[in-house]
């Protein structure tokens, strides 16, 4: 049997985190939620399990705790960039794949939506130099996952990136949550992806 990959999810109860982890609790999967609302994250963990997870599911309130075991590491906080989070995870991502999901809604995006200069997913991966950042994921689909902007009506999603192991392992997350992965290209991609939502 294969082992179970762990996927850890920073801003777990956030909107756009609690999305991305209710699509994946029917994978081969170690789900660690973390988050700062302990009640809410349990919550989320009863729900998930109360829907038939598969997925081995904790919850964690530390960051860096959350992100030592992982292999995959998803940022769905309101500000990815974040520095206090950055700092925490810095020493534990060394290697990781780490998944840039800004979007419209978060302050990180508007700090960089319409740049051609750089993106908050290069950004990210200034931060952290020895990991390997991926786009994808970039757009307000808490609401809705299905009629997010980045992904067209056939169930494709883009991705981008400079690692390819990395892109190949986010593909299988993505067809995991049951969507076709695109991978578009290296990471300054990330700055069109970004402000797609402001063309969609």
């Amino acid at each position: 049997m294969a082992l179970k990959q762990t996927i850890a999810i920073i801003g777990a109860t956030e909107s756009v985190g609690s999305s991305i982890a209710k699509s994946l609790p029917r994978g081969n999967y170690r789900l660690i939620l973390m988050g700062k609302d302990e009640e809410a994250l349990e919550a989320l963990r009863s729900n998930l399990i109360g829907a038939g997870a598969t997925a081995d599911i904790e919850v964690n309130s530390c960051a860096k705790e959350a992100c030592w075991e992982a292999d995959v590491i998803i940022i769905a906080t309101a500000n990815e960039l974040d520095r206090e989070v950055i700092d925490r995870i810095k020493e534990v991502a060394v290697g990781k794949v780490v998944v840039s999901i800004s979007s419209p809604a978060t302050r990180t995006y508007k700090a960089y939506a319409g740049s051609s200069e750089t993106s908050a997913a290069e950004e990210l991966q200034k931060l952290l130099p020895y990991s390997k950042v991926v786009k994808t994921f970039n757009s307000v689909f808490a609401r809705d996952f299905k009629t997010s902007s980045i992904v067209n009506e056939t169930g494709e999603i883009f991705i981008a990136g400079n690692n390819s192991d990395a892109l190949e392992v986010v593909s299988k997350l993505i067809l995991s949550a049951g969507f076709i992965p695109i991978i578009v290209g290296d990471l300054s991609v990330s700055r069109r992806l970004e402000t797609l939502r402001l063309h969609g």
